[in-house]
């Protein structure tokens, strides 16, 4: 059995050969800081090695799936133009991990998904949500490109209008309206998600594996193909937009607590 207690801000839990990994940061509402963003960026490599594990179920600590960036990280980039290069190398491990886990992924959506959470979300094979969540890539708040995948998985999940629209925008929407809209698979009500997550993660798990696991991989090479088309383009404009002004004003309006003046530069 594979060990990962080295992991500080994941948990992962293993029983009747499913693997629940947790994204383990709650007062910070499993907002990513250095040392999440590196342990997202190997987590999924040691799951799929783990011979032990047959399904994995991502989820959040406490109130939250994960609300995207760590505004004192974003910080730290601005300062350090040089740490955005790590960030990239791990986003794109984030990435494709996640899409090589020849596993079924499900993503028991317990609380918001934002930014780079709401990506981790989407790279799962079944999203099943709280009620009470809601989900949304607001890059562009913050002054940056939906350069972490976003822009490549919006558009394959709800098509191109929608998706631009709300990445363009950066709107959050409801659990209810991402399921009507394709985005993510079901709703149930909180008190119901764990119940509906592990019945069907146990409905996986003993099932005819070979044949789940090579349709998944078989349907995910499209996805694959289009994220490798374009994802290190979207990478480089977001590094990009990380030294902009406009970013910068964003961090420092979202830590003083006041409205943004964006210069468009």
């Amino acid at each position: 059995m594979m060990n990962y207690d080295h992991y500080k801000t994941i948990r992962c839990d293993l029983g009747d050969r499913i693997m629940t990994v947790t994204l383990n940061r709650p007062e910070q509402m499993n907002a990513t800081d250095a040392t999440l963003h590196q342990e997202v960026s190997c987590i999924f490599a040691d799951v799929r090695h783990d011979d032990d594990v047959d399904v994995v179920v991502v989820t959040g600590a406490g109130k939250a799936f994960s609300a995207g960036g760590d505004i004192n990280w974003m910080q730290e980039g601005i300062d350090d133009p040089g740490q955005f290069e790590r960030t990239g190398r791990e986003a794109r491990d984030i990435v494709f991990n996640l899409l090589d886990l020849d596993k079924p992924v499900i993503c028991m959506m317990n609380g918001h998904a934002v930014g780079l959470g709401a990506t981790i979300a989407l790279l799962c094979d079944v999203i099943i949500s709280s009620d009470q969540a809601k989900i949304g890539d607001p890059h562009v708040v913050m002054g940056l490109v939906a350069g972490d995948g976003g822009a490549v998985l919006w558009p394959q999940n709800i098509g191109y209008a929608k998706a631009k629209y709300y990445l363009m925008t950066g709107d959050l929407m409801t659990a209810a309206e991402a399921e009507r809209i394709g985005l993510i698979t079901k709703v149930v009500p909180a008190d119901a998600l764990e119940d509906e997550v592990y019945g069907l993660a146990k409905r996986f798990a003993k099932g005819p594996l070979k044949a789940i696991v090579w349709t998944k991989v078989a349907t995910n090479l499209q996805l694959k193909q289009a994220m490798h088309a374009s994802f290190d383009a979207g990478l480089a404009y977001e590094t990009v937009s990380n030294v902009s002004a406009d970013h910068r004003e964003a961090v420092d309006a979202y830590r003083n607590k006041r409205e943004p003046q964006f210069t468009g530069k």
